[in-house]
């Protein structure tokens, strides 16, 4: 069969979506919990109760071990896993990675997920370290794209393909990976090799690796991110475009005594109070926890019931339209994510594209918010602006209004715009009263423009001591401009 995604919600570049599998439809964002055939610290058949309506294993794990090989083959996949929701296997590129070689060829392990019963199928592809040579990056790419069209000439039954997209770090790799892939057409498209990105903390390199790669994309395909677990980044992530994750972190950093929130991760054996209100932490004292004979379960359970909570509240943002306000929230947790959300903001071109032109209230949530899309689209949309006459720019009702032909409001980041919008979207919007420079940097330059854009006008802007900023002075040069301090109304 043929994927079916369908995207019911939008926000930014991310979307509420569904996906339709053989065995069932999957509500996008999500996180695939990672099974181990071999050790399953939670059972999958307990799955369900965390909210989890898809997994991923490890069809290469289950191939070369007999036993689990035969139950597999003989009874199907959900069985051998006691899982009756859609199931998505991975197919050995990790181990390739961590190794070097595996004891398959893409034909092979693409015809045992076929047999087995899996619902989404990955190809053998190549994942390219993200420091390697550009040329090294190249020929693994097109080795990459050359097996990934073989698999898809193979798969003939129900079996969902993905098309992993490669390049390392190199921005028209990843964008040219992409857009090849997306015309041989696969059902799902994984971002692969960025782990190590993540696990140096490289963020701000990896929201270039999603941003080039979805620009090579059909925008209304299914992204899986491949190996981003941590509930920190779901947010970054989902607003760039991803879909669904999956998770190995839950049981590992659980193996590790490591408990996860939102805002990062802490060494169980160093909590004195336990942050959360699941089910295990209601249930256990920090020091209950630690001593507990099972304490590995159980911050495996606890890690899971974190991971998606944060899913829930994603979506929501996505719902009530304010998924960029949860991002900068989440991106000031760690000094390398709030790099990361300032990288994100070098693409506001593109996001603006993607973005809802009508949504809820914006919330500025510091200097990152004068960049966000809606501050661009505003930039754009100037030229539809026609001012004649005399024209006030103030910051607030007064007396004055009535001699004037025009009255503006002067709003950071937005700039000038005709009071009769105030109340529209975006301009709608909670601002700080003392704007920073950011705000007032990007509120004159929208302004220098609406003027620059009708010159047969004449602007007076009644200024006050806190909209103070150096672009004042170019504002104050232009001939049909005049600035009056406000001390003087």
């Amino acid at each position: 069969m043929s994927s079916q995604f369908d995207i019911i919600h939008k926000d930014a570049a991310g979307r509420i979506g569904k996906l339709t599998t053989p065995h069932g439809v999957v509500e996008t964002p999500t996180v695939m919990p990672v099974i181990n055939p071999n050790i399953q610290t939670v059972k999958p058949s307990e799955m369900r109760e965390f909210g989890a309506e898809i997994l991923i294993t490890n069809s290469y794990i289950i191939y070369r071990k007999d036993e689990l090989r035969e139950k597999a083959l003989k009874d199907g996949l959900h069985a051998l896993l006691d899982f009756d929701g859609p199931l998505m296997t991975d197919s050995g590129s990790f181990q390739l990675s961590v190794y070097g070689e595996v004891e398959v060829t893409n034909e092979m392990i693409i015809n045992f997920q076929q047999k087995i019963g899996t619902d989404i199928g990955v190809p053998l592809d190549i994942p390219t370290h993200p420091d390697v040579s550009y040329e090294k990056a190249k020929e693994d790419m097109d080795i990459t794209i050359q097996r990934l069209k073989e698999a898809r000439e193979l798969v003939k039954g129900d079996m969902l393909l993905a098309g992993p997209v490669q390049g390392a770090i190199y921005k028209d790799l990843r964008e040219e990976c992409a857009r090849e892939l997306s015309e041989v057409g696969f059902d799902v498209y994984p971002f692969g090799a960025v782990v190590p990105l993540m696990e140096s903390y490289r963020y701000a390199d990896l929201v270039d690796v999603i941003a080039s790669a979805k620009k090579g994309l059909d925008p209304t395909a299914p992204v899986h991110l491949f190996g981003a677990g941590h509930p920190m980044m779901f947010a970054l992530a989902v607003a760039l475009g991803c879909d669904l994750f999956d998770s190995a972190a839950y049981a590992l950093y659980a193996k590790d005594r490591r408990y996860i929130t939102s805002r990062g991760t802490y060494h169980v054996d160093q909590l004195k109070y336990l942050p959360c209100s699941c089910p295990v932490c209601l249930a256990h004292t920090a020091e209950e926890l630690k001593k507990a004979h099972n304490c590995t379960e159980l911050l495996a359970r606890h890690n899971l019931y974190v991971t998606f909570e944060e899913v829930r509240e994603v979506k929501q943002a996505i719902w009530e339209g304010n998924l960029l306000e949860l991002v900068e929230q989440r991106c000031r947790a760690h000094p390398r994510m709030l790099e990361a959300l300032k990288q994100m903001y070098t693409y506001s071109p593109w996001l603006e594209q993607c973005d809802p032109s009508s949504k809820s209230t914006l919330f500025y949530c510091g200097p990152e918010s004068a960049r966000r899309p809606e501050v661009l689209r505003f930039n754009r949309q100037l030229e539809r602006f026609t001012i004649e006459g005399s024209a006030l720019i103030r910051a607030y009702p007064t007396k004055r209004d009535s001699d004037y032909d025009n009255v503006l409001i002067f709003k950071p980041p937005f700039g000038s715009y005709p009071q009769e919008l105030a109340e529209v979207y975006p301009f709608n919007a909670e601002v700080v009263r003392t704007p920073d420079y950011e705000s007032l940097e990007s509120a004159y330059e929208n302004t220098i423009r609406l003027v620059e854009l009708n010159p047969k006008a004449t602007f007076t802007f009644l200024m006050q001591d806190k909209l103070e900023h150096p672009l004042v002075e170019k504002l104050e040069k232009m001939d049909n401009f005049t600035v009056i301090s406000s001390q003087k109304e």
